[in-house]
Formats: structure tokens, C-alpha cells, sequence
């Protein structure tokens, strides 16, 4: 049986999709570099799609999500909490990393969510990576994003750290 990455994410105006996207990809290129493509599925997943039975079979994940009002994203937090009992005791022990997209902190996302995994017993292997869109208008905060490829980069980082851990 391969191992499996399980990447979730959430966004409104685009940051966190590329973020997963970039995780995905280097997932994807540690898994080439070592020969192992055939050895790690790679699951990219929107948050509202994700079911307890999903969260069981990965054996890491990453989580991708904006920060909303100093706060994890909505369907993020609800995937989460639609999950946390269900799952509770069962997920012990296995890595996880985080990407929050956020206008300028992150921070709030970041306490939030690491609570939630750290109930969950899971082994954060990376930190949490905050990527500042600085968005600081309404207009700004709404807007579609494109994410500058630095942050991309790191993104990469973070699925390639993950995907080595579990190969």
C-alpha cells in the first residue's frame, strides 16, 4: 500500500489554493527524486469534502487555509470540528505541517489550528508556514491573489518535507 498525503484546503480569493497546489507539487518532485511516485498517493482535498474516513487513511497531512478576522477560515474550522470527534484518539502520532495565507499575521489561524491539532495527538514536523498577502484594504482582502513564487517556493518546501517523511 502506498502512503498517503492528504492535503486539505480552503480559500476564498485564491492564496491558499495555490499554496496547496504548491505543497502538492513538491510532494510530487521528492516523490521522483526518490523513485517512489508508485510508493505515495498524493490527495489534495477541499476542506468541505473531507470526511472522517478520509482523515483516518492519511497517513500525514498538511492543512491549507486563510486567516479570516484573526481567525482560521470558516469551512476550515468546519471541516475540523465536523471531524475532531469522530477522529479523536485515532490520528495519534502522525505529521502534519500548516500554510496559512493571511493579510499580514496569521498568527490568530496559526494558535487555532495547532490547538485543534495538537487535541488531535498529531506530530507537527514542520512550522507553520504564514504567507503575508498583504492585503490590508477591503478591496485588497477580497481580491483574487497570486501568490509571488518565493511563497510558492516554501510551499513546495512543505509538501517535500512531508512526502520525505513518509517515504
Amino acid at each position: 500500500m502506498p502512503k498517503q498525503l492528504m492535503i486539505i484546503w480552503h480559500s476564498r480569493t485564491d492564496a491558499a489554493r495555490q499554496m496547496a497546489l504548491a505543497a502538492e507539487s513538491g510532494a510530487q518532485a521528492i516523490a521522483a527524486e526518490l523513485n517512489a511516485e508508485s510508493e505515495l498517493l498524493i490527495r489534495l482535498c477541499a476542506a468541505d469534502t473531507v470526511e472522517a474516513d478520509d482523515l483516518l487513511a492519511a497517513d500525514g497531512l498538511i492543512f491549507v487555509a486563510p486567516e479570516n478576522l484573526g481567525a482560521l477560515s470558516g469551512a476550515m474550522k468546519e471541516c475540523l470540528d465536523r471531524n475532531y470527534y469522530p477522529v479523536l484518539d485515532r490520528l495519534n502520532g502522525r505529521p502534519y505541517a500548516a500554510i496559512i495565507t493571511a493579510g499580514s499575521d496569521g498568527t490568530g489561524a496559526q494558535r487555532q489550528l495547532e490547538r485543534i491539532c495538537t487535541g488531535w495527538r498529531l506530530n507537527q514536523v514542520a512550522a507553520t508556514l504564514i504567507v503575508p498577502m498583504a492585503a490590508q484594504t477591503p478591496e485588497a482582502i477580497l481580491a483574487p491573489k497570486t501568490v509571488p513564487q518565493e511563497w510558492l517556493t516554501h510551499g513546495a518546501t512543505v509538501g517535500g518535507t512531508l512526502a520525505a517523511l513518509l517515504l
